[in-house]
């Protein structure tokens, strides 16, 4: 397996960030890390699509490409149509 760019970044520090698939297009912002497997590391991120939008999308963080932390963006190696939605 490859190394990723977001092993340097924490998931806990990315609330706010704008998040765009691999072919640019704008999934939504981040509203917060999500844990799963261990209570204390996330391993994914919730993003919400819009202002009003109540549904959400599941950004597991092995398909985060890389994190810009000057311009807030995190760019996906998937399309937005691969990502699982929830309430």
């Amino acid at each position: 397996m490859p190394p990723m760019a977001v092993v340097a970044t924490d998931l806990r520090m990315l609330n706010g960030f704008l998040v765009a698939d691999r072919l640019g297009k704008v999934v939504g912002r981040v509203e917060c890390p999500m844990y799963g497997t261990a209570p204390d590391v996330p391993d994914a991120l919730a993003v919400r699509s819009g202002f009003l939008a109540r549904r959400r999308r599941v950004v597991p963080a092995e398909a985060i490409d890389d994190v810009d932390d000057s311009s807030r963006v995190i760019e996906l190696s998937v399309e937005r149509d691969d990502l699982t939605s929830f309430l």
